[in-house]
């Protein structure tokens, strides 16, 4: 899929999923709608969901669509832990060459994780993506799934 392509159905889904969420405070029914949302949306997400901040330097599998996920990453380890302790998005194009990735499904070849923070900067949690498509993710994602997470964090 072309930058062009991907930037359409992204001017598409995300109008619609905030159309959604539009009004609801529970931030777990908002994660279970967009990631049900992004991950029927987008052929190349293999993996769609989000880890959420349960205790300090710890994530857990919150609502997510794909096979099964990981069920705790500790910040220190993983493309999510990484997310999570720099706060920073992790756009990775093949997580074979990454030494730390945890890999939760043997078909995982690119990912990309964004952090979620809420209106105080507290970070609430981590949009993870994943794809069996090597290079799958690029600024064109990064971009649009960045201000679909800034808009979750308004929820929390």
């Amino acid at each position: 899929m072309d930058k062009t392509e991907k930037q359409q159905l992204y001017d598409t889904t995300i109008p619609h999923i905030l159309q959604l969420i539009e009004g609801e405070t529970d931030l777990i029914a908002v994660m279970a709608t967009v990631a049900c949302e992004l991950h029927h949306a987008f052929p190349y997400f293999d993996w769609t969901g989000f880890y959420r901040v349960v205790e300090p330097d710890l994530l857990k599998i919150g609502p997510y669509q794909g096979g099964h996920g990981c069920l705790q990453i500790p910040f220190d380890r993983g493309i999510c832990g990484a997310a999570a302790r720099t706060r920073q998005t992790q756009l990775i194009a093949d997580v074979r060459l990454c030494t730390d990735h945890i890999a939760c499904a043997s078909s995982t070849l690119a990912e990309i994780v964004i952090p979620i923070e809420d209106t105080h900067g507290k970070l609430l949690a981590v949009l993870d993506v994943d794809s069996d498509q090597l290079n799958a993710f690029d600024q064109v994602d990064q971009t649009n799934l960045e201000q679909l997470c800034a808009h979750i964090g308004r929820v929390g």
